[in-house]
């Protein structure tokens, strides 16, 4: 297999590169999860999953804005026919994408132990992370009648197998990097060091990485990749420098970022020349109550403007929505 792999930097020679008249893109993707207490240890059950039916109405609204969204499903959220009902018709018709995401604690096998070290599936054995990944994917595609092409893992946490995995269970693409982000001290990833533009993982050129988007705004921002990590154990200085515009890490997601603080990242990844931008939040928001970003029907509100305003700056700027498939079909080898 070889190549940088998902937690390798990559060279020169592995970042994929797009043909000119593909542009610059932006990729919507909706972590599609069970309901559950965000700050309660991890349950095998008790979840929910009451806003399964709120999925079509913002599938609708994407494709108002002739936007198809990628939808990333675990496993409660496949099992449940709801699912299949209000997104199937725009997956077969290609007004949306389905991929899978692996929350282990929830999909079976279960074999593990439940705790915060083996909540990141990267973390796990790799027989019992293949058995995890396998038994999700499957149940996808019998679900929707298509083979899911793409990954993100649970919490973001990939590890050393998991790149030959996906591989094995013909996944093209692995959204899983959050770029910019530490999850090292709770025993994830540390992605800090990667890079924002998509790179192929293996040698052959069968696996995409294409992270999610998120840059550093401000005055120091070119030294945002050494600074802010150092700065990560002391959060009120990293709160201080973003308070007075000096340094600010932007991810593009509704959930905690605002509006304003969005079209700022946007600027900065198109002028930095990123060829796609990835959009990404967490399915529970679309139901009051879930999560702490969306406690009622207000701030629900405000996540639809967020997407209205963000959708807007996109079309001014020229920045067309990629389909799975246009991103994948453009891709040069």
């Amino acid at each position: 297999m070889l190549g940088p792999g998902i937690l390798g930097q990559p060279g020169p020679a592995d970042f994929v590169r797009f043909p000119a008249d593909f542009g610059q893109r932006f990729l919507v993707t909706i972590d599609a999860e069970e309901e559950f207490d965000w700050t309660k240890p991890f349950e095998r059950t008790g979840h929910g999953l009451s806003h399964v039916p709120r999925l079509a109405k913002f599938q609708q609204f994407c494709e108002g804005f002739g936007v198809a969204p990628l939808w990333l499903i675990d496993h409660p959220v496949a099992s449940d026919p709801r699912t299949a009902e209000v997104l199937g018709d725009a997956v077969r018709e290609g007004r949306a994408d389905v991929g899978i995401q692996l929350h282990p604690w929830v999909n079976p096998p279960h074999e593990e132990e439940l705790n915060v070290h083996n909540s990141f599936a990267g973390n796990l054995p790799p027989d019992l992370e293949r058995a995890k990944l396998r038994s999700l994917r499957n149940l996808v595609e019998q679900a929707f009648g298509v083979p899911p092409l793409v990954y993100r893992a649970g919490r973001y946490g990939v590890g050393p197998a998991t790149a030959g995995i996906l591989n094995d269970c013909s996944i093209a693409i692995d959204s899983s990097v959050r770029t910019r982000f530490d999850y090292s001290g709770h025993g994830g990833p540390d992605f800090s060091h990667l890079p924002l533009h998509p790179w192929w993982v293996d040698a052959e050129k069968r696996l995409m990485e294409l992270p999610l988007t998120t840059v550093f705004w401000g005055p120091l921002r070119r030294q945002g990749p050494a600074l802010y990590p150092a700065l990560w154990r002391v959060p009120r200085l990293r709160g201080l420098l973003a308070r007075t515009g000096l340094l600010e890490r932007i991810p593009l997601t509704p959930e905690g970022v605002s509006a304003d603080e969005a079209l700022r990242g946007i600027d900065i990844a198109l002028d930095d020349g990123l060829p796609v931008l990835v959009f990404s939040f967490h399915s529970p928001s679309l139901r009051p109550g879930h999560t702490p970003y969306v406690r009622d029907e207000e701030e629900l509100d405000r996540l639809y403007d967020w997407w209205r305003t963000v959708f807007a700056c996109l079309e001014r700027r020229g920045v067309r929505p990629a389909s799975m498939r246009e991103i994948m079909a453009a891709a040069q080898v």
